[in-house]
């Protein structure tokens, strides 16, 4: 599934932040551990790399990555100079992968200028998305631009999950009944390719499932043409997507059973088994819900 045009300049424009910064040197690290750490795939790393050796910042040496150029940081230009919308995602998509990182974590207190200056972006445009974002409860206002992340019960978590069992059983249905030329179509193959690539070296890339994760839910969400629908995804996306609170201990394992349920579905909506694949959604949803339960109650002790 092709990333939207604004996102790809998001991440480039981190990937030339962390340069300047010092906090990306030569040789780069391998392509793998550069997906974990800006929570993104292989391929868009792939992507991200040739564009930055067209640009003569970066130029390769055997199978390595070199910097040959250190670019101006983007915290005052270039991401401010974006469109409102577009530093928005690039907000929205940093603050993400800080949760996926585990950078933030339940009962952490940050600024907004904090993470104005991890992004780059204005000052409004950060306190904008996280008046919005504040609105799950993950996150509480205190004084002076002070956020704290928050915890939430099982509870919470599970009224969420019926939510989301509703929304993605219903777009699957509307999925199957699209026209054959349709590109998600198309979008599925690639996923499906994507994830079968994922899995010949999921031992050692097991954290990459995030970003695979969240590209399936959405896809399958899309074909509701809902816009309430693919709002709903943000906060679906931090809680099952990127794990936050859950106790990581068995987080390879279950990425793997989740990586081979998502291969199942694919296959199945590929070859217009409407039935098997509405049965190996629900499977893999009520899978989910007890690993959820499970790492949240590790979490807790």
């Amino acid at each position: 599934m092709s990333r939207p045009r604004h996102l790809r300049t998001s991440v480039i424009n981190q990937f030339l932040d962390s340069i300047a910064r010092g906090h990306l040197t030569s040789p780069l690290p391998s392509q793998n551990a550069l997906a974990e750490a800006f929570s993104i795939s292989r391929t868009t790393v792939r992507h991200i790399l040739e564009h930055l050796v067209e640009q003569q910042i970066l130029r390769r040496q055997g199978r390595q990555y070199i910097i040959c150029a250190t670019p101006h940081i983007h915290s005052q230009t270039a991401i401010q100079a974006l469109p409102h919308e577009e530093q928005y995602q690039h907000v929205e998509q940093a603050f993400y992968g800080m949760i996926n990182q585990r950078k933030l974590r339940p009962g952490q207190h940050f600024t907004e200028l904090e993470l104005a200056r991890e992004t780059g972006a204005a000052p409004q445009v950060v306190r904008e998305f996280l008046l919005r974002f504040s609105r799950y409860s993950l996150t509480e206002s205190e004084a002076r631009g002070s956020w704290r992340m928050k915890t939430f019960e099982s509870d919470w978590a599970g009224q969420l999950f019926e939510l989301r069992e509703l929304l993605e059983t219903h777009a699957l249905a509307k999925f199957m009944a699209l026209p054959g030329d349709d590109p998600r179509w198309l979008q599925a193959r690639d996923l499906l390719a994507r994830h079968r690539q994922l899995r010949n070296t999921i031992g050692g890339d097991f954290r990459l499932f995030a970003g695979l994760d969240r590209e399936f839910h959405a896809l399958l969400l899309s074909a509701s043409q809902n816009i309430f629908f693919d709002q709903s995804l943000e906060i679906i996306s931090v809680i099952f997507h990127f794990h936050y609170q859950w106790d990581e201990r068995d987080l390879q394992q279950r990425n793997i059973v989740s990586v081979d349920q998502h291969m199942m579905i694919l296959s199945a909506m590929l070859a217009g088994q409407r039935e098997r694949a509405a049965a190996l959604l629900h499977s893999h949803l009520d899978t989910a819900k007890q690993a959820m339960i499970q790492a949240l109650a590790a979490s807790a002790q």
